[in-house]
């Protein structure tokens, strides 16, 4: 999500809208609406394209989930992202709260929600820019499936996880079962989230949200 949204001078407002999406499918992803086709991918809307599963990407097999345990950083060669992860809830209107404004290179993970390397669908979100430059999760939209994840936790494990889905969801059409919903239940998921499409100078947000999947392949110390 882009610091930009507050330029206007309803900061705070234009945030509950930027993240309302967030709240809708968090609400949804808690009374359990989740079953959602494999390779299932929305059409690009004009930002970095969103590829979905190439057939020609061969992925890896999915590892047993791991115990419960709180992460600490999140890795991303690809992008070359090394972050780390602060605990976030929801606000006083029940939406996420994004990480601070003032530190763009934090990386939220939604704390009432699955610890990433366990069974379930763990959530990171974070901002694409600030007024002035670019943000953590600036290059997510440019992932591709068979990129690596990598968390550490605070059990000294690090949850490796490959990326299997890169979309661009419109906003007007957003699906919250198809943005949160497992890809495949009994696995240990991974969705990362922030803003995308082109920035709407009227409304002081974003136009879609890139949402990239990953699941769990691999563990180690």
């Amino acid at each position: 999500m882009s610091d930009r949204e507050r330029s206007s001078g309803n900061g705070r407002l234009l945030m509950g809208i930027s993240w309302a999406v967030l709240l809708l499918g968090l609400w949804l992803w808690g009374r359990q609406v989740t079953d959602v086709p494999p390779g299932m991918s929305a059409r690009t809307t004009g930002d970095v394209a969103a590829v979905g599963r190439p057939l020609e990407v061969e992925l890896p097999h999915s590892a047993e989930p791991l115990g419960e345990a709180l992460p600490q950083r999140v890795d991303i060669p690809a992008m070359g992202v090394q972050a780390p992860v602060v605990a976030r809830g929801l606000d006083g209107h029940g939406a996420v709260q994004p990480p601070p404004f003032d530190q763009p290179g934090v990386v939220g993970w939604y704390a009432a929600g699955v610890k990433p390397g366990a069974a379930g669908t763990a959530l990171f979100v974070g901002h694409v820019d600030t007024e002035t430059r670019p943000a953590i999760f600036y290059k997510l939209s440019t992932l591709r499936p068979g990129d690596a994840v990598r968390v550490v936790r605070d059990d000294g494990r690090v949850a490796e996880f490959t990326v299997d889905d890169v979309q661009v969801l419109a906003r007007d059409r957003f699906d919250a079962q198809q943005a949160y919903g497992p890809r495949k239940p009994g696995r240990a998921e991974l969705r990362m989230i922030t803003c995308g499409g082109s920035f709407d100078r009227d409304s002081g947000g974003y136009t879609a949200n890139v949402v990239v999947n990953a699941y769990l392949t691999g563990s180690g110390p």
